[in-house]
């Protein structure tokens, strides 16, 4: 293993992190990453150690991602130090195995809110705990630059992520058996106890069509038509810190539920119809004929 190798190896999944973040699918996260490593093989001989390896990969995957972005369709807004600058569309924020807090399938999602530069300050400075210094000389700008971006991301973020007191960790025996039961229960076709897991505030997003359905009912009617097509398969896993299930249907791979349960119950459930995703959580099919999907 060459030096450099052993030097940024370790960093590779923090990296592929923090590109989630950044740009909301963990395909294009991974293709970032491997973008990252070349650009830092190709300047490796002129970094002379001046800052930490860890530090100067982020700088890199950050610029990287923010390249990335300035792709994407885009509409006017205000950047850093009052300067013009775009929020770049995103396609649907995709799930992303395993996880913890800030990973939250609502804060990746309200990340992609903002404009790419207090996105990345948002990230720099709550996140990974780089200072104002650190960020400032992370993206080519001013102390005075960052601190105002993290004001306003500070507050965009605070009116749609998730609140401390209303998570809970799909470890949390409530998560458990609510995930537990929901799985359950929709592969039995019991729609009276799917629907007593919600909460009467309930959401139900269906990804990529964007369906969104509020309320209990209005949960209740989507959940009960779809009980009713085909036999379904799940297999608990963790999402982006939360409870969440791959699911097959007639032996075929069909794409991952995000479960966001609170104290009280079921809040949203996001799925994501994407065969596609029963791959990266590492589910290859189900066996035919019924039961769940064969084990890893």
């Amino acid at each position: 293993m060459s030096v450099f190798e052993a030097e940024t190896a370790a960093a590779r999944h923090e990296l592929l992190v923090h590109c989630y973040r950044m740009l909301g699918s963990p395909d294009d996260a991974e293709d970032a990453v491997q973008e990252t490593l070349e650009r830092a093989w190709r300047a490796w001989d002129g970094f002379q150690h001046r800052s930490s390896v860890r530090t100067w990969l982020y700088r890199i995957a950050t610029h990287v991602c923010l390249d990335r972005l300035r792709t994407r369709p885009a509409q006017a807004t205000v950047g850093l130090d009052g300067i013009p600058e775009s929020t770049h569309a995103t396609a649907v924020v995709l799930p992303f195995p395993g996880g913890g807090d800030d990973l939250r399938l609502a804060f990746v999602v309200a990340l992609q809110d903002l404009p790419a530069t207090q996105r990345a300050v948002q990230l720099l400075r709550d996140v990974l705990r780089f200072s104002a210094i650190e960020t400032a000389e992370a993206l080519d700008t001013t102390v005075a630059a960052v601190k105002s971006a993290l004001q306003r991301a500070r507050a965009r973020i605070a009116r749609t992520a998730p609140r401390a007191e209303a998570v809970t960790e799909p470890t949390d025996a409530a998560s458990r058996r609510a995930l537990d039961t929901y799985v359950d229960a929709f592969t039995s076709g019991d729609v009276a106890r799917l629907v007593d897991l919600l909460r009467e505030d309930a959401v139900l997003e269906l990804q990529p069509e964007g369906g969104v359905y509020e309320g209990k009912i209005a949960c209740a009617a989507v959940l009960r038509s779809a009980s009713g097509q085909g036999a379904w398969h799940m297999r608990p896993v963790v999402a982006n810190g939360q409870p969440a299930a791959v699911v097959h249907r007639d032996g075929d791979a069909f794409g991952v539920a995000v479960l966001d349960v609170g104290p009280d119950g079921i809040a949203r459930i996001t799925v994501f119809a994407d065969p596609s995703l029963v791959t990266r959580f590492g589910i290859q099919s189900a066996r035919p004929g019924g039961g769940q999907p064969p084990a890893e």
